[in-house]
């Protein structure tokens, strides 16, 4: 069943509103702690706890207004959930910074399994937005999951190193600028490869 189209204003609010909210509740609570049924919880693990049910709000809103959600948009709100979840209830934040990497590693392993099967899974997920030759999906597909893997290691060591701030920056800006930067170094790849040339 084909995703019923809305307004691309709406749809990026509800894609990235979350995130953003986020970002600007935890730098308003960042040094502070609170007390809550005898224990005491850093602002990033109450923040981490409102960032759960608003992901899943904005998720719901989405299938609801589109009829359709992504294989990525329902493993990356699981996954929020699962580890969200632990840091709330073991009041660790480890496990929330840990998300994107493993996020990035399924993602980069479901698309190398996809290769070594001569398929390109990118290709069901993005066909609509660029219309490649088989070549030209291969190619993306595999520099695709190199940036995930690169993404994932680069978010271990940015969490493991670095303050909870920095993280937090980097995962609200660091991230997304890295993959907007990555397709836009992909001109070329389209430029070859778009199915236009075979209209000409």
């Amino acid at each position: 069943m084909a995703a019923k189209q809305i307004n691309p204003f709406l749809k990026s609010a509800l894609e990235i509103g979350p995130i953003l909210v986020f970002f600007a509740a935890y730098l308003l609570v960042k040094d502070r702690s609170f007390r809550i049924g005898g224990q005491e919880y850093e602002g990033f693990i109450l923040v981490t706890a409102g960032f759960i049910p608003l992901m899943l709000l904005s998720t719901g809103l989405l299938w609801r207004l589109t009829g359709h959600l992504s294989r990525m948009q329902v493993v990356t709100a699981v996954l929020i959930v699962v580890f969200g979840g632990l840091s709330v209830w073991l009041n660790d934040d480890r496990f929330f910074k840990m998300k994107p990497t493993l996020i990035y590693l399924l993602f980069g392993t479901a698309l190398g399994v996809g290769l070594l099967r001569g398929e390109s899974y990118l290709r069901s997920v993005m066909e609509g937005l660029m219309p490649l030759k088989h070549e030209g999906w291969m190619i993306l597909t595999k520099r695709v999951a190199a940036l995930f893997f690169g993404l994932a290691v680069l978010n271990e060591a940015i969490w493991r190193t670095m303050s909870t701030e920095t993280w937090v920056y980097f995962k609200t800006f660091g991230l997304t600028a890295a993959v907007f930067v990555f397709f836009m170094t992909q001109g070329g790849l389209f430029k070859r490869y778009g199915l236009e040339q075979d209209d000409e």
